[in-house]
């Protein structure tokens, strides 16, 4: 079994979470259920494209390694690394959401504000945590060059969908 379908969905979902917090704020209507769902499309699509760039590299490191079995089992042990510490983050993020949709208003927008307003600043740390699992589980340096382009491309999203569509809005 291999980690990376999962990793491609955690990856997809959060370009589109990405998308929407490049829009959040930016528009103040009170119904904006039709721009939330396009800025998280918009999210979604760069996130796709972006994340290519991981899934090149590890081709690239599969095509030119010296024993192929060898590195797939690294990058295989790394990509489980890679998410775990993912997986809580994303378990974190889960909760915070559950509170905001499930609490009465004002408990919402606190679980809103200290949750994932703290989250949203801690993405680059989860970043490197999966880096450091990636490697501390086996997967070596493949794995940590999949891993941290595969984070930059996730790290990338809003600021280009921002950039892209939002940055005129104030």
């Amino acid at each position: 079994m291999t980690p990376a379908v999962s990793l491609l969905l955690l990856g997809l979902v959060d370009a589109a979470f990405s998308g929407f917090r490049a829009y959040a704020g930016r528009d103040a209507r009170i119904r904006k259920h039709r721009g939330n769902l396009r800025a998280a499309g918009r999210g979604f699509a760069v996130g796709a494209a972006l994340l290519t760039a991981p899934a090149v590299v590890a081709g690239l490191v599969l095509v030119t390694a010296a024993d192929r079995a060898r590195t797939f089992g690294a990058l295989t042990a790394g990509g489980f690394g890679y998410l775990l510490p993912l997986a809580v983050y994303a378990a974190a993020v889960l909760l915070s959401l559950a509170a905001y949709f499930t609490l009465p208003f004002r408990a919402g927008t606190l679980a809103m504000v200290i949750g994932l307003g703290p989250l949203t600043l801690l993405r680059p740390l989860a970043v490197v945590a999966a880096c450091c699992g990636a490697v501390l589980n086996g997967g070596g340096v493949a794995a940590l060059l999949v891993g941290a382009t595969a984070g930059a491309a996730v790290l990338c999203v809003e600021p280009v969908v921002h950039r892209r569509w939002y940055g005129e809005v104030q």
